[in-house]
């Protein structure tokens, strides 16, 4: 009798120790998601002083800027229109000119007895305006191959901009599993032990225990994509990530509300079409220059070997535009020229409205990533908590414990979402009002 007396006592005790270790795991669980970080167990003290470097956004634009092949290409197309000009302003190269006659014949012609040699120049003369025209159309041209350099440049930091997002977010993703996988490993070590000491059916064991495993799986899968996003990103600025990603540029989410319309004029994404109209304007220049028919000169001297006298000569050649007046390559270059400025009113308008839904969407990413990261995050993690100290009391059900888990996880894969969304409602309202480089003085 006393032997019963005395398991029965044993086992209330070991009942009340496991249901009093139960809320210290949770709770202490619960503390280490509520950092924002998941905490790692080793060297804390190393951590604290001696922290990692961070690679932050600049650096990774630095480096892209000094690797991409892309800027690369740009920069080769610039020079090939600088040349271009130079080009487009040289006059036509005079020409050296012998003619012999009177030889080969027969009589008195028959050898070279007869022969008169003529030697001369000959020195083609543009006129209507030919080389302003040329070197108009090429300094247009040099001004659309500084647009397009700069567009290469603003396109490469927003692409960087993006895989830096989508580095840093995974990684963030990577603490959510981490956190999802301690929760379901502390639930189950809490179901384990409500179960050995009677207060839950095994049933609560077993679905903790694939709760678990689905976590791990999780987490392994998260941690996959977090070093896949790193490596693009190092494939893209031409050298491997080193180091912690900027986690407080990732956070700070700058008030934006409401705003004064944001015009086109001067961004980069106009200038590729008033670019393009000034080189169709240029050509139409050429094309009504080149209807104008050029004259050559020649002069030079004749040697007559019969007397072995010698005269000068002198001639004017203008060409008849009898076939070819250039009406109708005027024409070709003038509705060439009414086409691209019907393309940059068309611009004009698309670029106005882009910018104008980048500006709403970036107040409302910026809103909502304040909410996000706000009292709905703090509300989600108290939740989790007293679920976990109601559920290890017996005061809440498994189910109870696991829809606060979820909730909180939920709620910071949200806030993560959020973040993503307004920093790249932000690099891309900043791609569409990027200056356009200035045209210089090239007219």
């Amino acid at each position: 009798m006393q032997d019963s007396q005395t398991d029965a006592c044993a086992s209330a005790a070991r009942h009340r120790s496991a249901r009093a270790a139960v809320p210290r795991v949770l709770v202490a669980a619960l503390l280490l998601g509520t950092s924002g970080q998941v905490v790692r167990a080793e060297a804390p003290v190393a951590a604290a002083t001696a922290p990692a470097p961070v690679f932050t956004l600049d650096q990774a634009l630095a480096a892209a800027g000094n690797s991409a092949p892309g800027l690369d290409a740009a920069a080769a197309d610039l020079r090939a229109a600088q040349a271009g000009r130079t080009v487009a302003g040289l006059r036509p190269n005079p020409e050296v000119q012998v003619q012999v006659e009177n030889v080969g014949g027969t009589g008195q012609f028959r050898g070279t007895q007869s022969a008169e040699t003529t030697t001369g120049f000959a020195l083609p003369i543009e006129l209507g305006g030919k080389r302003s025209a040329r070197i108009a159309v090429a300094d247009a041209q040099t001004w659309r191959a500084e647009v397009e350099a700069a567009v290469v440049a603003a396109d490469l930091r927003l692409q960087v901009t993006q895989a830096y997002i989508a580095a840093i977010a995974a990684e963030r993703r990577v603490e959510i599993a981490q956190m999802e996988a301690d929760f379901a490993a502390v639930g189950f070590r809490a179901a384990s032990a409500r179960v050995t000491a009677g207060a839950a059916s095994p049933i609560e064991q077993q679905r903790a225990d694939v709760l678990r495993i689905n976590a791990d799986v999780a987490l392994d899968r998260a941690r996959r994509e977090a070093e896949t996003a790193r490596a693009n990103l190092g494939r893209l600025i031409g050298q491997p990530v080193v180091g912690l990603l900027d986690r407080n540029w990732f956070e700070r989410v700058d008030a934006y509300g409401p705003s004064a319309p944001i015009k086109a004029e001067g961004t980069l994404t106009l200038a590729a079409a008033e670019a393009d109209l000034a080189t169709a304007s240029a050509q139409v220049r050429l094309a009504r220059s080149q209807r104008v028919p050029d004259v050559t000169l020649n002069a030079g001297a004749k040697r007559l070997s019969a007397s072995n006298d010698t005269a000068a000569v002198f001639g004017v050649s203008i060409p008849l535009p009898l076939f070819n007046g250039g009406k109708a390559a005027l024409d070709q270059a003038t509705a060439q020229e009414s086409a691209s400025d019907a393309r940059r009113r068309v611009a004009l308008i698309d670029t106005e409205r882009e910018i104008a839904s980048a500006q709403a969407e970036l107040a409302n990413a910026a809103a909502s990533a304040r909410a996000a990261g706000g009292p709905s995050l703090a509300a989600a993690f108290e939740a989790a908590r007293i679920a976990g100290i109601g559920y290890a009391n017996g005061k809440l059900s498994q189910l109870d414990l696991i829809e606060a888990q979820r909730t909180l996880a939920q709620t910071r894969s949200a806030y993560v979402d959020a973040l993503i969304a307004y920093h790249s409602a932000e690099a891309n309202l900043a791609r569409l009002v990027a200056p356009a480089p200035d045209r210089g003085t090239a007219q």
